[in-house]
């Protein structure tokens, strides 16, 4: 895989992202280092986490992904020093007390949050530091409408840019990014960057799949022209782009035991448990098979090829699923099936945007 760089700074990495947010809850620890060593043997260089991990987020699992991935960098001497690590500070608490009480984000949060990553990753520096979600009140994870009357904003843009700054100059992270973010967002973080000779976002890491392509409706033009690479989530959308759900539905008797829509509630309650998510899915899983591609290949090489994309951040439980989404990258879609995906879109738009 040829490395892409992020954005403006000197991070190099491969096109493919191990993301970890099943770690210490779908998977245990001895399979998520497994995982974690298997991908490294592939060549996958970039791996992703975030301080609320593992997902769902509940009290008992907070931050314990990174300790995983920390104690595996402990077990794994050398491992650190060929990848590049990138986790997240958490936005305002979203019901998350144990995450964080107040309703912002200040910049003691940020330099408080990264020095934990630190101590957990059991590492010097991290290579992207991402804001999980905006301190600002915006629509993301499945909400699509803005509401100025919900505004709660406390810390300014350039407030937390400064904290930022502040953990590069100390060496302790080498470039950031943005996570959940508007155009809005991305452009006045870099407008305040380069105004005040702060550090520049790099990464911008949103949600991004054949059934949430919302991402090309602006954001895509808005970071194009301001130099800031996409990091792709969700490529597989849960699971409903892996067609396992076609049959039984997401849940009920005959739904897939153990798989992450199926198994949990409050992920079912949002964007993924939606009818018209999984009625989309299946258009797109049926697709594949009529061009004799499985519905997982038909859908990561959807995000590998785009050129909106600079990294897809693969999520896997299993080493069996590792081999399977790193072994479809470099499949090419026809311009045929590109066009049966756009007429598929133009139908249904974006259900789990």
């Amino acid at each position: 895989m040829k490395k892409i760089q992020l954005g403006q700074s000197d991070l190099h990495v491969t096109p493919i992202c191990l993301g970890t947010m099943t770690f210490g809850e779908q998977v245990d620890e001895p399979t998520s280092h497994a995982i974690l060593s298997r991908s490294l043997e592939r060549g996958v260089d970039f791996i992703d986490t975030a301080e609320m991990y593992s997902v769902p987020a509940r009290k008992e699992t907070y931050s314990v992904t990174e300790t995983i991935i920390g104690n595996w960098f402990a077990a794994n001497p050398g491992a650190r020093q060929k990848l590049v690590v990138a986790t997240k500070v958490a936005g305002p608490s979203r019901g998350m007390p144990w995450v964080r009480e107040g309703s912002g984000m200040t910049a003691a949060d940020i330099e408080a949050s990264c020095n934990a990553s630190l101590k957990r990753l059991q590492t010097d520096v991290i290579d992207l530091y991402q804001i999980h979600w905006p301190e600002r009140h915006v629509p993301m994870f499945g909400n699509v409408y803005y509401d100025p009357a919900k505004e709660t904003s406390q810390t300014p843009i350039q407030e937390q840019l400064e904290a930022l700054g502040r953990l590069v100059k100390a060496g302790k992270v080498r470039a950031i990014g943005l996570s959940n973010e508007t155009p809005y967002g991305v452009h006045e973080f870099v407008r305040l960057a380069e105004q005040h000779g702060l550090p520049r976002v790099a990464t911008v890491q949103n949600v991004y799949s054949l059934i949430s392509r919302g991402h090309e409706n602006a954001l895509d033009e808005t970071m194009h022209r301001l130099g800031v690479s996409l990091l792709a989530y969700s490529p597989l959308a849960f699971g409903l782009l892996t067609g396992k759900y076609d049959q039984s539905g997401i849940e009920g008797p005959d739904a897939p035991k153990g798989a992450r829509i199926s198994s949990y509630e409050s992920v079912r309650k949002q964007r993924w448990g939606r009818p018209d998510s999984l009625r989309a899915a299946r258009r797109y899983n049926q697709l594949a098979r009529d061009n004799g591609l499985t519905p997982t290949r038909l859908a990561l090489a959807f995000c590998y090829t785009k050129w909106q994309v600079a990294s897809t951040i693969i999520g896997v439980t299993s080493l069996a699923q590792l081999e399977e989404e790193l072994d479809a990258y470099g499949t090419t879609l026809s311009p045929e099936i590109l066009a049966e995906i756009d007429k598929i879109r133009w139908e249904i738009r974006d259900p789990a945007a």
